[in-house]
C-alpha cells in the first residue's frame, strides 16, 4: 500500500492508473465541496486577468518601458509575501486554545522543508513574468491573451505526464478547437515587414511564442502538484515561501542588471507611474488568486477561466485604445467559447464518472475478496466441522 500524494488516501501500488484515479476521486470530492467557491475564483480571475494587458500596455511610454520590468516583478512578489505574512497574523491572532501558532519557528521550519518544491515554480513564474512584458511590445493586449491561451494544451499534456490526469477524447477534441479558434485570431497579428531583436517577425513571434506558453506552463503545473501534495499545509504558508522565493530570484535578477548597467539600475521605483502601481497591485492580487485556484481547484480550469476574460479584454482595448475588433477575433472568440463548453459538459466525464464507479466498485470487490481469504465462510467451517463429526461418531440418533 502507498499514500497518495493528493489526497493522502492508501490505494494499491499497480501503477500510475490507481494515482490517476485516486486523483480523480479527491477533485470530485473537493469540488462537490467548494462549488461555490470556484464560481468566486472565476469571476475574480475573469476580471483581474482582463485588467492585467490592458494595464501593461497603459504603463508603455512610447512603445516602451521607462521602468524595469523585472522591477515590477519583484515589487509584485514582495507585495504578495506580504499579504501571506498579514493573512498569518490574522490566523495566529485567531487560533484555538492549544493550537500551534502558524508564525512560531517550529511550524516555519517545517513548512519550508515540506514546501521545499515551491522554488520551481517561483523560478519559472520569474521569467515568465518578464516574458509577459516582452511579449506586449510586439502584440496588442488581446492577442497576448489569446496566445497565452495555448497554454491550456500544454498544460493538459503535462498534467497527464506529470500527474496522471486522464481526459476524455471529446476533451482532447474541445482543446484542439481551442487551437482552432487562437490560430484564427493569431493570423495576420504583426504588421507585415516588422522585426524583432533582428528576425524576422514570423520567426520572433513563433519563437516568443513558444517560450510564452512552455515556461508558465511548466510553473502552473509543478504548482498544482507541490500545493497539492502537502494538501493539509496551510496556503498561506505555501504563498508566504513560493512568493518569498519568487522575491529572491527576482531580486539575484535585478542585481545581476546593475553589475552591467551600473548602481542606478538599483532604483527599484525608477519610471514608474500610477498606471505601473495598478499594474502591481493587480499582478499580485491575480496571483494570490491563482494558488487557491491550483490548490482547491484545478489548473485547467484556471486556464478556461483566464479564457474568458479574453473576450473582456478584446472589448476594453477596443474602447480604450481604439483597437478593432476583426472577423478573425469574433470567429476566434465563437470557437473558444464552443470548447469550453465542450470540455465541461457532463457528456466529455461520462467515462471519467464511470471510470471513478468502476474504481471504487473494484476497492469494494478486493476489499471483499480480502476479508473472504483471511476468514473463511463460517457457513463452510460449520458443514466441514459437522461432517467431521459425524465421519467419527457415526449417524446421529433422535432424540
Amino acid at each position: 500500500m502507498i499514500e497518495c500524494s493528493v489526497c493522502h488516501s492508501k490505494i494499491a501500488p499497480p501503477a500510475s492508473k490507481s494515482i490517476s484515479r485516486a486523483y480523480d476521486k479527491h477533485r470530485t470530492f473537493v469540488s462537490s465541496k467548494t462549488r461555490f467557491l470556484n464560481v468566486i475564483l472565476v469571476a475574480g480571475d475573469c476580471l483581474l486577468v482582463g485588467f492585467q494587458p490592458i494595464l501593461v500596455y497603459m504603463s508603455k511610454v512610447d512603445g516602451g518601458f521607462k521602468y524595469s520590468p523585472i522591477s515590477v516583478n519583484f515589487l509584485i512578489e514582495v507585495a504578495k509575501v506580504i499579504f501571506a505574512i498579514v493573512m498569518l497574523l490574522f490566523q495566529s491572532r485567531h487560533k484555538k486554545v492549544g493550537e500551534k501558532s502558524l508564525l512560531s519557528v517550529s511550524a516555519l521550519v517545517q513548512a519550508a522543508r515540506n514546501n521545499v518544491l515551491l522554488a520551481v515554480p517561483a523560478l519559472l513564474y520569474a521569467i515568465n513574468n518578464y516574458l509577459k512584458f516582452i511579449m506586449q511590445l510586439y502584440f496588442n493586449p488581446a492577442t497576448v491573451k489569446m496566445l497565452s491561451n495555448l497554454k491550456v494544451l500544454v498544460i493538459a499534456i503535462l498534467l497527464k505526464i506529470i500527474m496522471k490526469r486522464k481526459f476524455s477524447i471529446l476533451q482532447w477534441e474541445a482543446l484542439a478547437l481551442l487551437l482552432i479558434g487562437i490560430s484564427i485570431n493569431q493570423l495576420r497579428s504583426l504588421p507585415e515587414g516588422a522585426s524583432s531583436f533582428g528576425l524576422p517577425v514570423a520567426t520572433g513571434a513563433y519563437l516568443y511564442t513558444l517560450i510564452f506558453v512552455t515556461v508558465p506552463s511548466l510553473a502552473s503545473v509543478f504548482n498544482e502538484y507541490a500545493l497539492k501534495s502537502q494538501f493539509e499545509s496551510s496556503i498561506y504558508h505555501q504563498n508566504l515561501f513560493l512568493y518569498g522565493y519568487g522575491a529572491m530570484f527576482n531580486f539575484l535578477a535585478i542585481l545581476g542588471i546593475a553589475i552591467f548597467k551600473g548602481p542606478s539600475s538599483l532604483d527599484i521605483l525608477q519610471g514608474h507611474s500610477k498606471a505601473t502601481m495598478l499594474l502591481i497591485c493587480n499582478n499580485a492580487a491575480q496571483g494570490i488568486l491563482s494558488s487557491f485556484f491550483f490548490k482547491y481547484a484545478d489548473t485547467i480550469l484556471k486556464k478556461y477561466s483566464s479564457t474568458i476574460a479574453t473576450i473582456f479584454t478584446g472589448i476594453a482595448s477596443a474602447v480604450l485604445f481604439g483597437h478593432t475588433l476583426t472577423i478573425n477575433f469574433v470567429l476566434g472568440i465563437s470557437v473558444v467559447i464552443i470548447s469550453m463548453h465542450q470540455f465541461f459538459s457532463s457528456y466529455s466525464k461520462v467515462k471519467d464518472e464511470q471510470r471513478s464507479g468502476n474504481f471504487k466498485m473494484v476497492e469494494s470487490i478486493d476489499s471483499q475478496r480480502s476479508r473472504d481469504a483471511s476468514f473463511p465462510n463460517m457457513t463452510d467451517v460449520s458443514e466441514n466441522a459437522s461432517h467431521h463429526v459425524n465421519e467419527e461418531k457415526g449417524p446421529l440418533l433422535p432424540v
